[in-house]
């Protein structure tokens, strides 16, 4: 086989994904005149952005074999964290730290409980996205927390080469996790948690310290995507952030992750979350009910799970 072939082989999940972001494009290039426009690109960047961020925490998290039901949850806590401290006085930079803080303390809690119990993270994450989204319910009160400073607002919402800072900070993410997921040691070792954990610990790898490392990264990221939503919507909310984390773990899934870990695909997974964007912007321009998102939404993830499995049978039976 030509290096050209294996290149293309081991990358046919984003390629394929690539091939129908082209198509669609075409399809709603002819179907409407605003698809193209600038305005048109620029509002399809920024509706994705934080689902972006959250994204490729979530990727780290399946590819270490684990998944998190949590990450909605956690962002919202976080935001909400960061707007009480605004408004008893502290200054935005401060808050934006503590917003940090809380989601990587929130998803390291995660972890830490994962690899004691050593329960499955499905189910320790479903119970502490309901903890967490209480705790930002008896935080507020149902109430959301409004009217925050222009400087908190001009670090989430604020405009960079003419789009939100959330899109940049987004774009900034997938640059550093490139070279932490794919050359460096806890890239290697996080997939190596969902692939064979057994043979890393015999290794002398403490499969907790990563285990903690991967959820504690995946609240930092989802804090971050909660403060971007805040700027934009000038709002913290308990109910901010609901059932976002499946619209991560669809994006992942159909970028070509494992499901059961082992590996991960940050280029699949960028290509992913974008074409979920394309299709929603596609359904809004040809003015589809936003109900039929969630149907789409749905049946893409059932068909990427299946494909998935097939594709990891195929491998093993080959």
């Amino acid at each position: 086989m030509s290096p050209l072939r294996k290149w293309c082989a081991r990358r046919s999940v984003p390629l394929l994904l690539l091939a129908v972001c082209l198509g669609l494009m075409a399809f709603l290039s002819v179907r409407t005149q605003s698809f193209f426009s600038l305005k048109n690109v620029v509002n399809i960047l920024e509706a994705n952005s934080y689902r972006l961020i959250l994204a490729c925490g979530m990727m780290c998290v399946i590819a270490s074999g684990a998944i998190d039901l949590s990450a909605g949850s956690i962002l919202s806590f976080s935001a909400i964290g960061a707007a009480m401290a605004m408004r008893a006085g502290a200054p935005v930079w401060l808050a934006i730290l503590l917003a940090l803080a809380l989601g990587t303390a929130m998803g390291a809690v995660n972890g830490l409980i994962i690899h004691l119990t050593r329960i499955n993270a499905l189910i320790i994450t479903l119970g502490t996205s309901f903890l967490y989204r209480g705790m930002s319910l008896i935080a507020t009160r149902g109430i959301p927390i409004t009217k925050l400073p222009q400087g908190f607002r001009d670090f989430g919402f604020g405009d960079v080469f003419g789009m939100e800072s959330g899109v940049t900070m987004s774009f900034l993410v997938v640059l550093v996790l490139i070279p932490f997921f794919y050359h460096m040691r806890w890239g290697a070792y996080v997939t190596a948690l969902g692939g064979n954990p057994e043979a890393l610990k015999r290794s002398g790898v403490s499969t907790g310290r990563y285990r903690i490392s991967v959820f504690a990264l995946m609240g930092a990221l989802a804090a971050l995507a909660g403060i971007i939503i805040t700027a934009r919507l000038n709002s913290a909310e308990a109910n901010a952030g609901l059932d976002m984390e499946m619209d991560a773990i669809c994006a992942v899934i159909m970028g070509g992750t494992a499901l059961r870990g082992g590996s991960g695909s940050l280029l699949g997974t960028v290509i992913a979350v974008f074409l979920l964007g394309l299709i929603r912007n596609g359904l809004t321009i040809l003015s589809v009910s936003s109900y039929y998102q969630q149907f789409i939404t749905g049946a893409l993830l059932l068909c990427a799970v299946a494909a998935a499995e097939l594709r990891e049978r195929g491998r093993r039976t080959g």
